[in-house]
């Protein structure tokens, strides 16, 4: 069945032949308007595209969410490429990549002028005094849930998973080689089980904890164009997971290692990208345009982008035919074991930065216990925690 040309290309038989100009302008209108993470947003593309208008397959979808929980970068970013590659290639993988990227990145860019701008008024610090305890109960509640969906009954990925928290909190800073540890660990124990069908292996995830070491102190330095690009393609190129993954990576290496920005600027970019439509990753505009102005935050862009764009295009036409194999199976569940490992550890290092008072702790605990008893889009929650900073900090001005 391999060919020079991938048949993934004209897969997409059972549904009316929508022009690509379309099937793009519904990945602009998504990416403008689309709130909530990537759950949400691969949840809207299975009710539009597969179930609603039908311009998708829904075996197309599946292997779309399969190939992006394979692979390093945002889960939604990944899902939108590969239904366009589906469609129209890599012309339609291209045109959906910035059909889908470019309306956040625009309000990214105007939000970032105004906090550069703005940012010492009091009643924009009072926004981001809320906000930022909030983005707190929200990192906490999906590593709750990350938890569930990622690493079921199995002690070796809760011993993943454990490892991984008690290291990025220890260190306050993810470590990239860490992550392809716990997968070829995973991966590993998938073939002994397969060829000698050997049980109790699960304990060999501590001998993660023996391979971490604490990392040197980074040495602030004034950031190149170079510097910020290579900087975001490791964090396309490494991380795995949901877009909340890449928060820890970016602490470690934006605030302890690069010295780019204090611990509140960073919870401030994290919580632009919660207010803003869109992939949650596209918060690494905001931190290029604080470390560089525009072109930072185009280059941190285009470099956090680029491996995730990659990682889907070249396998595509391959992926369908190794995907269910145990190993690479085993290797996902190590990997995205250790990312949800290393957002617990990070919720933990950003708490200790954002509840610094009576005031944050409860809004941060607010945040989690509603978002743990019903469904609400955290956009209400980041707009009443702007609401509450408000209106604290402006009762504390004399």
């Amino acid at each position: 069945m391999a060919t020079a040309t991938p048949p993934a290309v004209t897969t997409i038989q059972s549904g009316p032949r929508v022009p690509l100009w379309q099937f793009c302008l519904y990945f602009l209108r998504l990416g403008t308007t689309g709130f909530g993470g990537p759950i949400a947003l691969a949840g809207f593309m299975q009710r539009d595209l597969v179930e609603s208008k039908a311009w998708v397959t829904r075996e197309d979808y599946t292997d779309g969410l399969a190939l992006a929980q394979l692979a390093p970068g945002p889960l939604a970013a990944q899902l939108a490429i590969y239904l366009g590659y589906v469609r129209g290639g890599v012309v339609g993988a291209t045109l959906v990549a910035v059909c889908f990227i470019l309306p956040s990145f625009l309000m990214v860019w105007a939000l970032s002028v105004a906090y550069v701008r703005f940012g010492g008024l009091p009643w924009m610090q009072g926004l981001f005094y809320g906000i930022g305890a909030v983005v707190i109960g929200i990192i906490a509640r999906s590593a709750h849930k990350l938890t569930a969906l990622t690493l079921g009954r199995s002690p070796l990925l809760w011993t993943i998973f454990a490892v991984m928290a008690f290291t990025t909190a220890w260190t306050e800073r993810e470590i990239a080689w860490m992550f392809i540890a716990a997968g070829v660990l995973t991966a590993g124990v998938a073939t002994w089980r397969m060829a000698r069908d050997a049980e109790r292996l699960d304990a060999a995830g501590a001998a993660l904890l023996a391979l971490s070491t604490t990392p040197a102190a980074g040495v602030a330095l004034a950031p190149t164009l170079s510097t910020v690009f290579w900087v975001f393609v490791k964090a396309g190129a490494f991380v795995f997971g949901s877009g909340l993954a890449i928060v820890p990576f970016l602490y470690g290496e934006i605030v302890q290692a690069q010295g780019w920005l204090n611990d509140r600027q960073f919870l401030d970019a994290v919580a632009v990208a919660m207010i803003t439509p869109g992939p949650v990753v596209i918060t690494v505009a905001f931190i290029g345009y604080l470390a560089a102005g525009p072109w930072g935050m185009t280059v941190a862009a285009i470099g956090v982008f680029l491996p995730v764009y990659l990682f889907v295009v070249l396998p595509a036409p391959y992926f369908r035919r190794y995907r269910s194999q145990p190993q690479i199976k085993g290797f996902v569940e190590g990997v995205s074991a250790a990312a949800t490992g290393a957002i617990a550890g990070a919720a933990w290092v950003l708490a200790t930065r954002a509840l610094v008072d009576v005031w944050t702790a409860m809004l941060a605990l607010a945040a989690l216990v509603v978002l743990w008893r019903w469904k609400v889009s955290e956009l209400w929650l980041i707009g009443g925690g702007a609401l509450v900073g408000w209106l604290v900090a402006g009762a504390a001005r004399p």
